[in-house]
């Protein structure tokens, strides 16, 4: 696969700017993934890599606690950081955590700079990769359920999500899997509990057993439980790589950013 994939031009246009720690790993396997999919288009040594700024805003509240209102407002830090990246020279925006999108309009309105939207790319990548796809299961927090992120972007599509309902069993064993102090993936950092890996591999049960044709990880802790399992009852994508690629696409300039949900280097 990696023959058809465009090299990396020797000329990079535009600078990214990543605005990490939300939780603090998602920057860090989001950098891991640019490194590996800029390796599959034909760099072989530190220069052919691209250039990125990285702000890991660990301080910002909780998103799924901002958008219910049972913490601060997550939106003032947001814009800070955007803008500091901005101020920077970054030429347009990757924010590597899935909830924070529910405040994507708001923070957008504020910059200079375009924000890549996460769930639109991944959706426009399924319609590309997976046209006979019509039920995707969504694993994510209750925030981004909440704010129907994915709903809306898979429905310009024609395709339907299954989603745990809100307040559910499983929707709570997910939101364990991602938040237990004890053994959830934010707590445990770059190692993965099995009660964590347990609870996931429940929940894409579950999902498989609703209809779902494809799974996604909702959520950047999700993508680092998945990626720890050989086996799931049914395949599944990972946002984070799909970003990983559009990221280098507009760096690079292979694609403009009126086009920034057309990722012309899927994996």
């Amino acid at each position: 696969m990696a023959d058809n994939l465009p090299k990396n031009s020797q000329r990079q246009v535009k600078l990214p700017g990543i605005l990490g720690g939300l939780g603090p790993l998602a920057h860090i396997e989001f950098e891991q993934r640019l490194l590996h999919h800029s390796a599959r288009r034909g760099t072989q040594c530190d220069q052919e890599h691209p250039n990125w700024l990285l702000l890991s805003a660990a301080s910002t509240p909780d998103r799924t606690q901002s958008l219910t209102g049972t913490g601060p407002d997550c939106v003032p830090y947001l814009v800070r950081s955007a803008c500091l990246l901005e101020a920077m020279g970054a030429g347009f925006l990757v924010v590597t955590c899935n909830t924070a999108h529910g405040f994507y309009h708001t923070v957008q309105a504020q910059l200079d700079i375009p924000w890549l939207h996460m769930m639109e790319a991944t959706a426009a990548y399924i319609a590309q990769c997976f046209p006979n796809v019509r039920q995707v299961g969504v694993l994510a927090t209750d925030g981004t359920l909440r704010s129907q992120l994915y709903t809306t972007s898979l429905a310009q599509y024609g395709i339907s999500p299954i989603l745990p309902p809100l307040g559910s069993p499983i929707q709570h064993r997910i939101m364990e899997a991602i938040y237990s102090p004890d053994w959830g993936i934010k707590a445990t950092g770059a190692w993965v509990s099995d009660i964590a890996l347990i609870e996931l591999i429940v929940a894409s049960r579950w999902l498989a057993a609703q209809g779902a044709e494809l799974l996604i990880a909702g959520c950047t802790e999700i993508s680092i439980g998945l990626a720890q399992l050989s086996q799931l009852p049914i395949n599944w994508i990972d946002p984070l790589d799909i970003m990983a690629n559009l990221t280098l696409d507009l760096a690079y300039g292979i694609i403009s950013e009126s086009s920034t949900v057309s990722v012309k280097s899927f994996p």
